[in-house]
C-alpha cells in the first residue's frame, strides 16, 4: 500500500469543511480565553488563467505558520478573499459580452477550487469578495467618513487618459505614452475627480515608519515616495509685469547662483508670459510633452528638452534678469511647478545649461573639477554669494531664509513629494460613489440607509460617445436620486479598484456583521496584524493607501492602533525556464527535447536559448498549479515551495525537486505503513527504549530547531532539519510510537493531509491538526561533541572534534598529540597553552 495523495488529500479536506475544524467562534468572551494570532495573506485578484505555483509560495508559508500557533493554543485569523473588482474583468466583459460579475463569480470559483486543493487552513465562513454588494457597502461607508472629515473632494486635475479604454490610468500603469497592458496611446487630460487628501497624513506616514518591522527597502521605497523636503518657498517677479511666480527649493543657499528659471509646461503663467516670437515654439513644446508619463519626464538618464518663453524673471538677492525656460523635467504635481536652475551645483540643470549655453555661476567653493565641467554637488564654503560669503551651507541656508522672510520675498517650508490621491475612475466594474449631483451644484452624501448603491444594469461597458463614464447609461430611475427632498443625480464614476483592498483586512474580523463594518471590540481584540505576508510590488501604492485609511479610521474611534500591519514580510519570486529561439519565439516544455544540457526544437538542430524568468503566459513558462497537484500531491507541492530557499529569494523552479520532495513524503509514509502489507510497520514499538536514544535526542533537537525555524519563516532550514529525523529513524531497527507520534506533530503544517492519515492509522486521538505542538528539553538537544579549532600562533592549524566539557588539560593534551600542531611546532616546545573550554585553543611558540 504506496502512499497515494489523490486519495488521501480530498478525504482530510472533506473532513476539515465537515467539521469546521479551522473554523473560530465569533463570541468576543470565547475568543478572550486565548491569545490570538492573525496571518494575512495579499488577496489575490482571481483572474481568468487562474493560479500558478508562484502565486501560492506566501500561502503556504502563512498556512504553515497559523497551523503551528493554532496548535500552540492560538485563536488563529488566517482568512482569504478575493480582490474582485477593477478592469481586466471589465474588459472580459466587453470581449465576451458578458457581465463582470459573471465573470468574477467563475474566476472566484476556481481560485477557490485551487486555494482548497492545497488544504490551507482558512476559515471559509469570512471569505469576502470586494464586489460583492455587501461588501462595498461598507467601502462607500468608509468613503462617507472621508468626505465628512473634509478628505474627499473633486478638483480639475491632469490625468493620464486612455482614450481606447475609455478611463484614467495611474502613473504607473504607462511608459513611453502607453497604456503597458494594451499598447493603446494615452493623453495628458485636464478633467474633473474625486481626490482624496492623503497629503494631510503625509508626516505621520512618514514618521510611524519608525514603528513597522519591515523590509528596509519596503520602508525607504515610502519614504521617497513621501519625499519629505526642507526648503524654502521663493518669489520671483517676472520682469515687466506684475506677475510672479514662486519656487519651492531645498537649496536656497545657492539662491545667488541661479542663472535661469524653468515652468513646467502646463504651469498656468506660461500662455500668459511668452512672447509673441517664442509662442509657435513654446505651443509645440506643450503639445508634445502631453503625452508623455510623469515618469518618463523625469527619468534622469534622459536628453534634456525645453524651450526659451521669452520672458525674464528677478533673481530676489542678485536683481539679475533669468531667463524662463519651460522643460518637461519640470512636474506642474510637484512643489510649485517651477524651479530656479543652479546648474553649477545641480546634474540636471548643469546637463540643461550645457545643452543650451546658458550661465554657470559657482556659489559653494570645493569642487574635484571646475563647475564648468561638471556640478559639485557637495559641501563647501559659500562665494560669489554676497552676505553668504564665507559661511557653511547649513549656515547660509538659515541665514538667506531668515532674509526672505525678513524682506517678504519667500519663507521656510516644508514640502511632500507626496501627492492627493486621484481616487475616480471612468469604469463600471468599481464602487459607485454615495453621493448626488444636486441641481444647485453642490455636492450631497447620501444617507447610510441608502446603502449600499448598487451597480445598476447596463447594456454596454465602453464609456458614451460624448465620452460620460459607463454608468451615464444607467436607467434614469437609478440616475436620479431624492435627498433630503431635493432631487440630484448620482456620482457617474466609481472608486479604483485600491478602494476594496484599503480596508479587507478589517472585514475579515467581523464578516458577517450588518450593522455596522466591523465591531469595535472584536477589532480591539484582534487587531493589529501579527503577520502580514505578499510580494513587493505592492510596497508603495497598497500598503501606502491602506495605512492613510488606516490612520483616518484611527482618528474616527474606530480601531486602537495606528498602523494595521506592523510586520511585513516579502516572499520571493518563484521562477520559471523559458526557452527562445533565434527569432524571439517561445517555446513550451512540450515542443522541447534535452541532448546533453542544451535543450532543442523536437525534431530540430535549431539550439534553443534558455533563460531563467519571471512566470508569464507570453513566455510559455507557466507551470500550472493543478498539474503539479495531480501528479505528485497538494503536500509535496506545499513542502517544495518551502524547501527551494530562503523565503525572501528569487528561485528557479525545478520539477524533479518536487519528485525529490514527493519521494522524502513517501518514506515519512513507510515509517508507518508497511507497503507490502497496508499494516502498521513490525518495526513500531510502545515505548523509547535505551536503544532509540540517538533518535529520541534528535527528535527533541529536530523539535527544539523547527520550532524556531518555522516562527522565524526559515523553513527550508526547518524542513532539512525534518530529512535528518527521517533518515536517522528509517536506519533504527524499533520506532517507539511516542516518538513518531511527536515528530508527525512537527511535520503536520507542512504536509497535512499525509500527517493526517497516519495519525490516523496509528489510531491516536482526535485529529492531527489539532493536537498540541511537541516540546522539547533543552538538556537532550546538546551536543555530546564539540568542533574547537586549534591556532598556533593565532592561525587556524587544526579542526578537533572532542567529547564536550573535557578538562582544560585533556583538550591541551590531545592538542598537543596532533599530527597537524607538531607539524607547526618544529619540535619546539610551546611557550603556552590558551584554552577556552568548548571554544578554542591557542599555542603560543
Amino acid at each position: 500500500m504506496q502512499y497515494d495523495p489523490s486519495k488521501i488529500e480530498p478525504k482530510w479536506q472533506s473532513v476539515w469543511d465537515r467539521e469546521k475544524t479551522f473554523v473560530l467562534p465569533t463570541d468576543v468572551a470565547t475568543l478572550k480565553q486565548k491569545p490570538k494570532f492573525y496571518a494575512l495573506d495579499m488577496f489575490p485578484y482571481p483572474s481568468g488563467a487562474g493560479l500558478h505555483v508562484g502565486h501560492t509560495e506566501g500561502y503556504t508559508a502563512t498556512d504553515v505558520l497559523s497551523r503551528k500557533k493554532r496548535m500552540q493554543g492560538f485563536n488563529v485569523l488566517h482568512p482569504m478573499g478575493w480582490d474582485a473588482f477593477g478592469l481586466p474583468a471589465e474588459r472580459a466583459a466587453v470581449r465576451e459580452n458578458i457581465h463582470p460579475a459573471i465573470i468574477t463569480k467563475r474566476n472566484v470559483d476556481n481560485f477557490r477550487r485551487q486555494v482548497k486543493r492545497l488544504g490551507f487552513s482558512y476559515d471559509w465562513e469570512r471569505e469576502i469578495n470586494t464586489s460583492s454588494p455587501e461588501y462595498y457597502r461598507w467601502t462607500q461607508w468608509i468613503f462617507l467618513r472621508l468626505y465628512e472629515k473634509g478628505l474627499a473632494y473633486m478638483a480639475e486635475v491632469p490625468v493620464n487618459w486612455c482614450p481606447a479604454m475609455g478611463t484614467v490610468l495611474a502613473n504607473e500603469e504607462v511608459k513611453d505614452g502607453k497604456y503597458v497592458e494594451t499598447g493603446d496611446p494615452v493623453e495628458r487630460r485636464l478633467m474633473k475627480q474625486w481626490m482624496l487628501k492623503i497629503t494631510a497624513y503625509a508626516e505621520r506616514l512618514l514618521e510611524d515608519l519608525k514603528e513597522l518591522d519591515w523590509p528596509e527597502g519596503v520602508i525607504e521605497m515610502q519614504r521617497h515616495w513621501i519625499g519629505k523636503s526642507l526648503g524654502a518657498d521663493v518669489e520671483f517677479a517676472i520682469q515687466g509685469s506684475d506677475k510672479k511666480f514662486t519656487v519651492f527649493t531645498t537649496r536656497p543657499d545657492t539662491l545667488f547662483g541661479a542663472t535661469y528659471c524653468v515652468l513646467a509646461p502646463e504651469h498656468a503663467l506660461v500662455s500668459s508670459i511668452v512672447t509673441s516670437a517664442q509662442k509657435s515654439a513654446v505651443d509645440a513644446y506643450v503639445t508634445q510633452t502631453k503625452n508623455k508619463s510623469e515618469m518618463a519626464r523625469t527619468e534622469l538618464a534622459k536628453e534634456k528638452t525645453g524651450v526659451f518663453t521669452g520672458a525674464f524673471a528677478i533673481n530676489p538677492v542678485t536683481q539679475k534678469a533669468l531667463p524662463i525656460w519651460i522643460a518637461d523635467y519640470v512636474l506642474l504635481s510637484y512643489g510649485t511647478g517651477a524651479i530656479m536652475a543652479v546648474p553649477a551645483h545641480d546634474p540636471r540643470d548643469h546637463a540643461f545649461a550645457t545643452k543650451f549655453k546658458l550661465p554657470i555661476v559657482e556659489v559653494i567653493s570645493g569642487g574635484a573639477k571646475p563647475v564648468s565641467e561638471a556640478a559639485h554637488e557637495g559641501d563647501g564654503k559659500l562665494v560669489n554669494s554676497g552676505f553668504l560669503d564665507g559661511k557653511t551651507v547649513e549656515q547660509a541656508q538659515l541665514t538667506v531664509t531668515e532674509w526672505l522672510e525678513k524682506e517678504k520675498k519667500g519663507k521656510g517650508r516644508v514640502r511632500y513629494r507626496l501627492r492627493d490621491w486621484l481616487f475616480s475612475r471612468q469604469r463600471y466594474w468599481g464602487e459607485p460613489f454615495p453621493i448626488a449631483h444636486m441641481q444647485d451644484g453642490t455636492l450631497t452624501p447620501l444617507p447610510e440607509s441608502a446603502l449600499p448603491v448598487t451597480l445598476p444594469p447596463i447594456d454596454e461597458y465602453k464609456p458614451t460617445e460624448d465620452g460620460q463614464p459607463p454608468l451615464a447609461r444607467a436607467p434614469e430611475d437609478w440616475l436620479q436620486v431624492s435627498v433630503n427632498g431635493k432631487v440630484g443625480r448620482r456620482e457617474v464614476n466609481t472608486m479604483p479598484q485600491w478602494a476594496g483592498s484599503c480596508w479587507y483586512y478589517l472585514r475579515y474580523i467581523d464578516p458577517k456583521n450588518t450593522k455596522e463594518p466591523w465591531s469595535k471590540e472584536v477589532a480591539d481584540y484582534w487587531l493589529p496584524v501579527d503577520l502580514y505576508v505578499g510580494g513587493v510590488e505592492h510596497a508603495v501604492l497598497h500598503l501606502l493607501y491602506a495605512r492613510f485609511w488606516h490612520k483616518v479610521l484611527f482618528d474616527c474611534g474606530l480601531v486602537k492602533n495606528k498602523e494595521p500591519f506592523p510586520k511585513l514580510f516579502n516572499q520571493g519570486m518563484i521562477l520559471a525556464h523559458s526557452f527562445r529561439d533565434e527569432r524571439g519565439k517561445y517555446h513550451g516544455p512540450e515542443a522541447i527535447e534535452w541532448k546533453g544540457n542544451r535543450a532543442f526544437l523536437k525534431g530540430s538542430a535549431e539550439p534553443l536559448e534558455s533563460q531563467v524568468e519571471k512566470m508569464s503566459k507570453s513566455k510559455l513558462n507557466v507551470v500550472n498549479l493543478d498539474e503539479v497537484v495531480d501528479q505528485y500531491g497538494a503536500d509535496a507541492l506545499r513542502l517544495y515551495e518551502l524547501f527551494m530557499g530562503p523565503l525572501d529569494q528569487a528561485k528557479p523552479w525545478q520539477m524533479d525537486g518536487v519528485e525529490g520532495i514527493s519521494r522524502f513524503l513517501s518514506r515519512v509514509w513507510r515509517l508507518v505503513v508497511e507497503e507490502s502489507s497496508g499494516n502498521l510497520t513490525p518495526k513500531l514499538s510502545v515505548a523509547p527504549g535505551d536503544s532509540e536514544l540517538p533518535l529520541w535526542k534528535t527528535l527533541h533537537k529536530t523539535i527544539k530547531k523547527v520550532s524556531e525555524n518555522t516562527d522565524n519563516l526559515q523553513f527550508n532550514t526547518a524542513i532539512s532539519q525534518m530529512m535528518v529525523f527521517v533518515n536517522e529513524a528509517g536506519q533504527c531497527k524499533t520506532l517507539p510510537k511516542e516518538t513518531l507520534s511527536r515528530f508527525l506533530s512537527l511535520l503536520c503544517p507542512y504536509a497535512p493531509h499525509l500527517v493526517e492519515e497516519l495519525w490516523e492509522k496509528l489510531a491516536l486521538k482526535g485529529l492531527a491538526s489539532n493536537a498540541a505542538w511537541p516540546t522539547f528539553d533543552e538538556a537532550l538537544c546538546i551536543e555530546d561533541t564539540v568542533t574547537i579549532p586549534v591556532q598556533v600562533n593565532g592561525k587556524l592549524r587544526e579542526k578537533l572534534e572532542l567529547p564536550r566539557d573535557l578538562s582544560s588539560a585533556e583538550i591541551e593534551k590531545m592538542a598537543l598529540a596532533s599530527d597537524k600542531v607538531q607539524k607547526f611546532l618544529e619540535g619546539k616546545t610551546p611557550k603556552r597553552v590558551i584554552v577556552v573550554p568548548n571554544r578554542l585553543i591557542n599555542i603560543v611558540v
